[in-house]
């Protein structure tokens, strides 16, 4: 039985998939959209990114048409979005998925018709699509691996290469290469430069605050001496912050997120966040559409375009004198 569900399941895809590209006829280069597709716009930092995108696309005088998932675990419905996206006949893709595979089908029969396919924030696993025979125009965001080596960075800064005590790593989404990349890229520095300093728990929070808090909490009861958290969004650093208040340990403990969103802004200069290494997803967005409309116009574009990243703490944003902060939204 199960095997004749695989397979009816399978013609189905197949026949989805055909009616779909013989609806789907790129649109003329001058007179085309481009397809956003967001994780979500719950988040701060993809609302920023939207931002870049509506800024990039009014600079460069081309239409785009935007729409996100209500959450970013939403990876089905996301697929839906992707699948109605393409009955307009996008020139572009641009899409932020929420994992390595849930849009692989919809991408898939968009690269069958001729669509650029862009892998915004650097969500797309290259093994994967390697083995998926799907092809990106490029991969814009930043260097995830490198935005988590930041924050081991700023902690050793802060506490010293020969500090010693345990350390929590808070993952985000299990399977989903950005945040993998981030914790990796944390623990591999940290262990470079203060072998002292040991994780003693890495664990998934599905960039959920409230879940993040649960993991902060528990692992204070396992470890009282806890001396840091790094979190792999700024979402769950937020919760990771309620949870260490509460226990009256805020000074004990440093906290590191990732993305700088307007609400991780506001906790570190309110003293409250330490540190968040900001991707500057406003000029991410901008450079999308950017770049989408070179590769359109047969100039040459990067496969991979890393945006830089900066480690917002209390002092750079009193000073106010980082030359990156206007991409800060």
């Amino acid at each position: 039985m199960t095997s004749r569900i695989l397979k009816i399941n399978r013609f189905t895809f197949a026949l989805g998939a055909a009616i779909a590209f013989s609806a789907i006829s790129v649109a003329k280069a001058d007179d085309a959209e481009y397809g956003v597709l967001m994780k979500t716009l719950a988040n701060p930092f993809w609302g920023a990114m939207s931002q870049g995108v509506e800024a990039g696309a009014k600079e460069s005088g081309v239409k785009i048409f935007e729409q996100a998932a209500e959450s970013d675990q939403a990876a089905e419905p996301q697929l839906n979005l992707c699948n109605t996206m393409l009955e307009r006949k996008p020139a572009a893709m641009i899409t932020a998925a929420i994992n390595s595979t849930n849009l692989l089908p919809c991408l898939k029969v968009a690269q069958e018709a001729g669509v650029k396919i862009v892998d915004l924030d650097n969500n797309m696993d290259q093994a994967v699509l390697d083995k998926e025979g799907i092809k990106v125009t490029f991969h814009i965001g930043s260097d995830n691996g490198a935005a988590g080596a930041q924050g081991a960075d700023y902690l050793v800064s802060k506490l010293g290469k020969d500090a010693k005590g345990p350390v929590l790593v808070i993952e985000g989404l299990s399977g989903n290469i950005t945040g993998e990349k981030r914790a990796k890229g944390f623990a591999d520095k940290l262990k470079e430069l203060a072998p002292g300093l040991e994780i003693v728990a890495s664990l998934p929070g599905d960039w959920d605050r409230g879940k993040a808090a649960s993991i902060a909490t528990d692992t204070l009861t396992a470890h009282p001496d806890l001396v840091a958290i790094f979190c792999a969004n700024d979402g769950m650093a937020l919760g990771a912050v309620e949870s260490v208040y509460a226990a009256g340990k805020g000074p004990q403990v440093t906290i590191i997120g990732v993305d700088g969103n307007s609400d991780a802004v506001k906790s570190i200069k309110e003293g409250r966040l330490n540190a968040s290494v900001a991707q500057l997803p406003y000029l991410v967005g901008k450079q999308a559409v950017e770049n989408v409309k070179k590769a359109l116009a047969g100039e040459k574009v990067e496969d991979s375009i890393a945006v830089p990243t900066l480690v917002l703490t209390k002092e750079v944003l009193d000073a106010g004198k980082e030359p990156m902060l206007e991409f800060v939204k």
